[in-house]
């Protein structure tokens, strides 16, 4: 149980399209996309790509038999937000429940996508097996009350479709954004208008604590990319910035970025946000984030990123929070 007022959020799978599995990557991390957030006796777990698996197997084990509530939030239906449910161990007893949500107008494209990836064809269990999970369900077009936590959601700029998270309790707010694309007058033909998309979003996001967003290319790869979906670094620090967020993770990597490349981009963006609030750093699977209003403090776990201790001349409000 995680302690009254705080809330720890840990990094499961930060890799983007695809696992990359590899030596040259494993400080990182190559799961693809899950968050785990706990805040009192909630959890909270966002996107169920490739790193849900591990999750899944440490609540199994600390619950010694217990049975395990848990509530997802899936962003979209792309496979590597989806492709670790199958192997999510919790999900196939009866003792536990896991509740799932997505955007309001969604629910039933999800069921589909869950259903379509476990038909035989595709997969040899059905996904009725997995009998603690329930039927989707649609959040709010507002914000929704799941227990002791406040969930916003916005949609974000990305083929097919794919929504945000903003996630707001009494210890801090956070806001999730694994897939998108920068709205440009420009790029990606859209029925929205960029400009007035981009104001919406930038309200959305004004004055979090934390920002997991989507930055899988540099400015170069995505001058190649236009249309993709997925966000660049120079994009994403100005976005953090004009939003006033007091933390930018990146989020969403590249499979082809190792960690060499990684703490390239994280020491190409920290000079961009000279000058503003703005902490700048990569989202690593061996990362825990504690929230505890005023502070945000982060806990290094084994092979966390060498620049790390940059941070502290930069952040004299920082105080990490121990997590237990």
């Amino acid at each position: 149980m995680n302690e009254a007022g705080k809330i720890t959020v840990q990094f499961r799978g930060v890799r983007g399209s695809i696992p990359a599995s590899a030596p040259e990557n494993m400080r990182y991390g190559g799961n693809t996309s899950c968050v785990e957030i706990r805040y009192a006796d909630q959890l909270l777990i966002l996107d169920a790509g490739s790193g849900i698996r591990v999750l899944g197997d440490e609540l199994l084990q600390n619950a010694q038999g217990n049975p395990i509530e848990a509530t997802l939030l899936l962003s979209h239906s792309h496979w590597d937000h989806i492709q670790g449910l199958p192997f999510f161990a919790p999900g196939y007893s009866t003792d536990n429940r896991i509740t799932i949500f997505g955007e309001c107008g969604r629910a039933e494209q999800l069921q589909r996508a869950l259903d379509a990836q476990m038909a035989p064809e595709h997969f040899p269990v059905r996904l009725q097996q997995m009998r603690a999970l329930q039927p989707v369900r649609e959040l709010s077009r507002e914000t929704t009350k799941l227990g002791n936590l406040l969930v916003r959601t916005v949609r974000l700029n990305h083929p097919g479709g794919c929504t945000g998270f903003r996630i707001e309790s009494a210890a801090g707010h956070l806001a999730y954004l694994p897939d998108h694309e920068p709205y440009r007058i420009h790029g990606r033909p859209s029925d929205r208008n960029p400009e007035s998309a981009q104001r919406e979003l930038i309200e959305f996001l004004r004055g979090v604590d934390l920002l997991i967003l989507d930055t899988q290319y540099t400015a170069r790869e995505y001058a190649n990319r236009i249309g993709w979906g997925h966000g660049c670094l120079p994009d994403s620090v100005d976005l953090a910035i004009e939003a006033g967020a007091r933390r930018l993770l990146f989020f969403h990597h590249d499979p082809s970025h190792n960690d060499r490349q990684l703490d390239e981009m994280v020491e190409i963006a920290r000079p961009m946000a000279f000058g503003s609030q703005l902490l700048v750093d990569v989202a690593s699977e061996h990362e825990i984030v504690s929230l505890t209003s005023p502070n945000i403090g982060v806990i290094p776990m084994i092979g966390f990123s060498q620049l790390q201790p940059i941070i502290a001349p930069l952040a004299p409000l920082m105080r990490p929070e121990k997590v237990h």
